[in-house]
This record gives structure tokens, C-alpha cells and sequence, in this order.
């Protein structure tokens, strides 16, 4: 069995700055990830590489499974039209990999948790201390 890689997936934008902070999770994520696989990124559009390249590149590098991760605070119509024909091309690219996709970050509930803890911070307000927040 090969490697589980792990794709950041991303809207892009023409300043390359915008993609900085997406840079900065991926190498967390590397970090945490360890020998598992590696964890690349891949954007719909205005920048490079596309998520059929980065899925290339992670099978070129071994990977038997790779999961895509979309970056987006919401199931809009990238993720829920655009992203599945994608998945669907890259699946037919590589057959033998298993490729799957899971829903967008904002969508979890311990990230909207960790979004709430961090307007708390910035504006100094009290954290809730019932585990609500």
C-alpha cells in the first residue's frame, strides 16, 4: 500500500500574497502529516498547479489514496458543481488511486469553534467557558 496524500484545495487569485497563508497551513499540515504522505496544494483557477497536477504529482510520488480538502468556508457552487467534475477527471486519470473528497473546512464545526475563539481574542471579549465556543 503507498503513500496517503493529502491536497489543500483552493479557490486562487491573481496576488500571489492571498495564497500565503494557505502555504503556511500546508506546511503545518506536513509537519503534523509526517511520513503518512505528502501535502501539496492545487487551485481552481488564477494559479497554479490545478488539482489534476497536484493529484499527478502526488501519485508520481507514490500515493495510493489521496484526499482533497477544500479550503472554502462554505459549500458553494465551486465546491459543490465544479470540485466533483474535477474529482471525477483525476479519478479517471489514475484509476488505480483512490481519490476522494470531504466537505469545505468552514463546514466542521471545530473550525467555526476556533474562528469564534479567535474574534473573542482579537477584540478581547471573554472566551466562553461552558465549551460552547
Amino acid at each position: 500500500m503507498g503513500a496517503h496524500g493529502i491536497v489543500l484545495f483552493g479557490h486562487g487569485a491573481r496576488d500571489a500574497r492571498w495564497a500565503e497563508p494557505f502555504e503556511r497551513l500546508a506546511a503545518r499540515l506536513a509537519a503534523a502529516h509526517g511520513a503518512a504522505g505528502p501535502v501539496s496544494l492545487a487551485f481552481l483557477e488564477l494559479m497554479s498547479p490545478d488539482l489534476p497536477a497536484a493529484v499527478a504529482a502526488q501519485v508520481a510520488a507514490g500515493c495510493s489514496e489521496v484526499t482533497v480538502v477544500p479550503v472554502f468556508f462554505g459549500q458553494g457552487g465551486h465546491v459543490r458543481r465544479d470540485l466533483p467534475a474535477i474529482i471525477e477527471q483525476c479519478r479517471a486519470a489514475h484509476p488505480g488511486v483512490v481519490i476522494r473528497s470531504v466537505g469545505a473546512v468552514g463546514e466542521d464545526d471545530a473550525v467555526l469553534d476556533a474562528i469564534v475563539r479567535y474574534c473573542l481574542a482579537v477584540t478581547n471579549a471573554p472566551t466562553p467557558t461552558d465549551g460552547a465556543g
